[in-house]
């Protein structure tokens, strides 16, 4: 997959209080996210589907999110 950048794993761990970061686990967290990110994204597709749109609005993801 690897949609999510390295360098965007790394600002979010140093957001997060990490003075430094190692490699691996910049790469552990981006296939946490994006694994994390695709099933929220299927129920998404699913919320909107069942609701008679092709359009995935904000409130979907928010919806699939809590799930």
């Amino acid at each position: 997959m690897a949609e999510l950048s390295l360098a965007a794993m790394e600002r979010i761990l140093k957001k997060a209080g990490a003075s430094r970061v190692g490699e691996s686990a910049k790469i552990a967290l981006r296939a946490i996210l994006e694994e994390y990110a695709m099933q929220i994204a299927v129920q998404a597709v699913t919320l909107a589907k069942h609701s008679g749109r092709s359009t995935v609005r904000g409130e979907d993801i928010k919806l699939a999110a809590k799930k």
